[in-house]
């Protein structure tokens, strides 16, 4: 079944520290305002207002070394996985209750598969038979 997936922003991981000190830093060091300074409301996600440049910019607590890592989002995931996979990508899991999968590009790097936060199309997105 064809699907759509895209580029969908950003993830500026930061270990350790305060949510909102980084999220500050980030907002002013990018230009972009803070749209919602503790997302989920569990003190782990701030999200910056991408939204002129067509992107979902957060900043992310977390547990490993700091670093920035890519979103790709779909409207089948699984699909797009599978996609991903057959190019040489791997898996390497699937946390948070399985709403989206951190895959490894051949060349090392890092990134998650997400769930589309919008409708995707041929007009928003690439097309994928």
């Amino acid at each position: 079944m064809p699907h759509h997936s895209r580029l969908a922003g950003f993830i500026i991981d930061c270990e350790g520290g305060s949510l909102g000190h980084a999220a500050r830093f980030w907002s002013r060091a990018l230009g972009l305002p803070v749209l919602d300074p503790d997302e989920g409301g569990e003190d782990k996600y701030a999200r910056l207002d991408g939204r002129r440049h067509g992107l979902q910019i957060e900043v992310q607590k977390v547990d490993h070394p700091s670093r920035v890592h890519l979103d790709i989002e779909t409207d089948d995931l699984e699909a797009e996985v599978a996609r991903l996979l057959a190019l040489g990508a791997t898996e390497a899991s699937r946390p948070r209750h399985r709403r989206w999968v951190v895959m490894q590009a051949p060349t090392g790097q890092r990134f998650c598969v997400v769930k589309a936060r919008e409708p995707l199309d041929a007009g928003n997105a690439d097309r994928h038979d």
